[in-house]
C-alpha cells in the first residue's frame, strides 16, 4: 500500500472513477462527496497520509472543508492537495488556505509520491 488518501470531490459518479484509479496505483481511499463537516469527522478520526480535494466542482465546498481541517489541531498537519479548477476559484481558495499544494491533474502523481510511504 502506498498510504491512505481521504479524497473529496462533489460528484458520486467521478469521485469513485477517482478513487478506483488511486486504487489501482496502490493507495488505501476513502471519499467523501455531499458534506464536507462529514469529510471533516472522517478525517479526524481516521488521519490519512494526504487529503486531496478536486476544485473542479463546488470549488467553495472544498475550500471550506480544508479550511476547517486547518482550523483543528488535530488535523492541521495532514497536507491538502488541490487539484485543477478555474484560475479565480484557485485563487480564492489559495487566499484561505495558503499552506495547500495546488497542482493540476497532469502533476498529481508525482505531488503524491512524497506523501506515500515507503514500500
Amino acid at each position: 500500500m502506498r498510504g491512505r488518501m481521504f479524497l473529496i470531490h462533489w460528484n458520486l459518479g467521478e469521485v469513485q472513477g477517482l478513487a478506483k484509479g488511486f486504487r489501482a496505483q496502490g493507495w488505501k481511499v476513502d471519499f467523501e462527496y455531499e458534506d464536507g463537516a462529514r469529510a471533516g469527522k472522517q478525517i479526524r478520526a481516521r488521519p490519512p497520509d494526504v487529503v486531496v480535494i478536486y476544485l473542479t466542482r463546488l470549488p467553495s465546498h472544498g475550500r471550506e472543508t480544508a479550511h476547517g481541517l486547518r482550523a483543528l489541531k488535530a488535523t492541521r498537519e495532514i497536507p491538502i492537495v488541490f487539484v485543477d479548477g478555474l484560475a479565480e476559484k484557485v485563487a480564492a481558495t489559495r487566499a484561505k488556505v495558503p499552506d495547500a499544494i495546488y497542482i493540476t491533474t497532469a502533476g498529481l502523481r508525482k505531488t503524491l509520491a512524497r506523501f506515500a510511504r515507503p514500500r
